[in-house]
């Protein structure tokens, strides 16, 4: 099977990469006569896609005037739909807080480079409910770096393929048009010593070496400091905590947020051999280190005085993970008169090293060793074919896409600490001198797109794409977007679609045996019809999983007045099947060391669904006033999870907020001074009733209470070259501290004070 798969990934790399370079052949021996007036109809059907009410663009410019402390998330945050949740609604890792979409989890929100996709995240292992201890892959970009962010949400992101079941993030890189030598630095310190303060400094400099040829270097360092290991002590104070005999001990508490270091670089060359073709070849290194600060998986684990590892680690802010990320990428596009063409075929190399975690009982997911290192080796080569066709369809004018994408993934465990079992039970074997360490998935994809003039107001985006995987086999989905100009003002927008995700690697893998020691294990009835209560448990990964589907329908409408009003209003529903989590159907049992555990694997689990109302609206007020506020209120989330018994349990599909409003007013107070008071409004977050540590019901249903978050920032451009950002977040002081229990899950930093200074030669 691998060197089939191996020959498929050449193959179609090949393919990819002829395609990408034969490109200007073909444009240059394109007849004139190709060329085709269309009329009123400019875009393509990405383009108009990315006009539908589910999608948000992020300028330079934002950017610029809310400055973001250290990862893109912060701003992307604030966009209609769109919060940070952790990789799994346990809460457990609950600072690691990452973009969600619609409440669809992190794990279903597809972040791209340049249109190149990132899946640096997808190196790190699995818990049983899906928890990752990953930051995510919205900071492999220095934010200086960006020019704008589209954030595609609901049915439009479907064209994306796999991962972009909630939606896509794209990041988008300032190219390198003009000479420019970009110098920065930015400093944010919170006024609570136990928080970690942030510096940053970055280069962009772009160099046209001829007409044709240019060149882009950037380089940045990006160090935010941990969280002090005693920041959520309060969240235990006066309490009286005892051991399982009864005996009074230490109470322990989460950690805070932990700190991490950046350094990125990356060298793009750039070369426009024609009028019509320009090709880049880009070459890209990250490094991320974390600063260590108590965090383990189980949530409590430090304490006044401890003594354990982890308190010693995070004592010493340690680093105990590293994730490096290297690309190549080779990137042609075309624009001629009969369409255009854009491919790409992108490497990618991630290295994740961490210290080894322990795998049993209360140890389960915290640091073991100060010396003994995993690494886990994720190698992705990814590509995509798009030809941009304009067209008539009975006599109305068009946008024809055609398309081709490839992914392959390999993940190699050899150098990860074995799990230390041994056994066999009929065809399922766990033996880490026996299992195959690398596992690997094919993906190639054929889709279409076609936006179509139907009338003078009515525009529609059919969609179709056929996915095959060497591991689920085919898969359809694809949608239809439509929208219907009412007026010159006001226009009807809906859609609907079925997105899918492929299941990942760790949970195919052989080598990855998840082991635990009672947290979380589900109970099974035994052939005489008796509840057996083993406590010990391990989850196998399954390499006859099918792909996680969704789908995705939104409704809504839109305002855009001469008078500068703008405003939206949208239903969306996604309806979610075939959801990957720890399956409670016992394989069987086996017994090591005297301990019996009983035998699961991952597996597709019964439908949930989420649903909800998002709104935007943005006005000038004069000349100098500008007013935006955006919301999104969540109707449903809800998956049904199986417990002992055959019985279920309704469950959040993610830890987001049951509404959230964000708001600011932008003031030029002169030409060059731009000030910007912000706020952010969230509301209750319901605490899950379903367990992970017990695999049942939760006893600890604490919601997290509102609260509101405001900011206030200022820009101003002097006449020389530099321009000043400074400000502060959280001005009135919301102390939101991390206990571990029900949705108190993450640490809210408190008030901080930031100044940034860019100067542009």
């Amino acid at each position: 099977m691998a060197s089939t798969r191996g020959r498929l990934a050449r193959g179609s790399a090949f393919f990819l990469i002829s395609t990408t370079l034969a490109a200007p052949l073909i444009a240059q021996s394109a007849p004139e006569g190709a060329s085709m007036a269309l009329g009123t109809i400019v875009l393509t059907a990405e383009e108009q896609i990315k006009q539908a009410l589910g999608v948000s663009t992020i300028t330079e410019e934002d950017l610029k005037e809310q400055p973001v402390v250290n990862d893109v998330a912060e701003i992307i945050r604030k966009m209609p739909g769109v919060n940070l949740s952790g990789t799994s609604p346990s809460g457990q890792r609950g600072n690691q807080r990452q973009i969600d979409i619609r409440g669809m989890g992190p794990e279903n929100v597809l972040i791209l480079i340049d249109g190149k996709p990132v899946l640096s995240r997808t190196a790190v292992k699995q818990g049983r409910s899906g928890e990752r201890d990953t930051r995510g892959d919205t900071n492999w970009v220095p934010v200086e770096m960006v020019e704008s962010i589209e954030v595609i949400r609901g049915p439009a992101a479907a064209r994306y393929g796999s991962g972009a079941a909630g939606g896509v993030v794209n990041i988008i890189t300032k190219a390198p048009e003009n000479d420019l030598l970009q110098l920065g630095m930015k400093f944010d310190v919170p006024e609570n010593d136990q928080e970690g303060a942030t510096q940053r400094y970055n280069l962009l400099w772009a160099k046209r070496l001829n007409s044709d040829v240019a060149l882009r270097f950037t380089a940045s360092y990006n160090r935010s400091e941990g969280d002090d290991p005693d920041i959520n002590a309060e969240t235990v104070e006066g309490e009286v905590c005892t051991d399982r005999g009864g005996n009074e001990v230490a109470c322990t508490y989460p950690a805070g947020v932990e700190g991490v270091v950046n350094k990125d670089a990356s060298l793009l060359f750039s070369w426009t051999p024609t009028d019509t073709d320009k090709v880049d070849l880009e070459f890209g290194y990250s490094r991320q280190g974390n600063i260590y600060a108590g965090d383990v998986l189980l949530g409590s684990g430090l304490s006044d005085g401890g003594t354990s590892l982890a308190d010693t680690l995070a004592d010493d802010g340690a680093e105990t993970n590293v994730m490096e990320r290297k690309t190549f990428a080779l990137t042609h596009t075309g624009d001629y008169a009969w369409g255009g063409l854009m491919s790409f075929v992108q490497y990618e190399r991630t290295n994740n090293r961490r210290l080894s975690e322990g795998l049993n009982g209360g140890g389960e997911g915290a640091i073991n060793s100060d010396s003994d290192w995993d690494e886990a080796v994720l190698d992705i080569l990814s590509g995509k074919s798009e030809l941009y066709l304009d067209r008539t369809v009975f006599g109305r004018p068009s946008a024809l896409t055609l398309g081709m994408e490839l992914r392959y993934e390999k993940l190699d465990l050899s150098e990860y600490t074995a799990n230390g079992i041994s056994f066999d039970y009929g065809n399922t074997s766990a033996d880490p001198d026996q299992n195959d360490p690398v596992t690997e998935q094919l993906n190639v994809g054929l889709y279409y797109e076609h936006n179509i003039e139907a009338t003078d107001r009515l525009t529609l985006t059919p969609s179709l794409r056929l996915d095959w995987a060497d591991s689920f086999g085919h898969n359809w989905s694809g949608g239809l977007n439509a929208s219907y100009a009412l007026t010159p003002e006001w226009t009807i927008n809906g859609g609907i679609a079925k997105a899918f995700k492929s299941p990942s690697l760790y949970q195919m893998s052989e080598q990855y045996v998840y082991r635990t020691r009672g947290n979380g294990c589900p109970y099974y009835i035994d052939g005489a019809g008796n509840l057996d209560r083993y406590s010990q448990c391990v989850v196998l990964g399954n390499d006859n999983l099918k792909p996680e589907t969704s789908i995705n329908k939104e409704i809504g409408i839109a305002y855009a007045g001469t008078n500068g009003i703008n405003a939206t209003l949208t239903y969306f529903h996604n309806g979610y099947r075939d959801k990957i989590q720890s399956s409670t159907t016992r394989l069987g049992s086996y017994t090591d060391g005297g301990i019996t555990y009983n035998m699961f694997q991952w597996d597709n689990v019964p439908e949930a669904v989420v649903s909800g109302v998002e709104g935007s609206f943005a006005m000038p007020l004069g000349d100098r006033f500008d007013v935006a506020i955006n919301g999104t209120y969540m109707i449903e989330s809800e998956q049904k999870i199986p417990l002992d018994g055959g019985a279920t349990i309704k469950a959040p599909l993610s830890l987001v907020p049951e509404y959230t409003i964000n708001g600011s007013l932008s003031w030029q107070a002169t030409d060059r001074l731009t000030v910007i008071p912000s706020f952010t409004h969230f509301g209750k977050i319901d605490a899950s009733p379903y367990s992970a540590t017990t695999g049942g019901a939760n006893g600890d249903l604490q919601d997290r209470d509102p609260y509101t978050l405001w900011n206030l920032a200022m820009t101003y451009e002097f006449d020389n070259g530099f321009d000043l950002s400074a400000g502060a977040t959280n001005i009135f002081n919301t102390s939101i501290k991390r206990s571990g229990d029900g949705a108190n899950t993450y640490n809210e930093p408190e008030r901080a004070f930031y100044v940034g200074l860019t100067k542009t030669f």
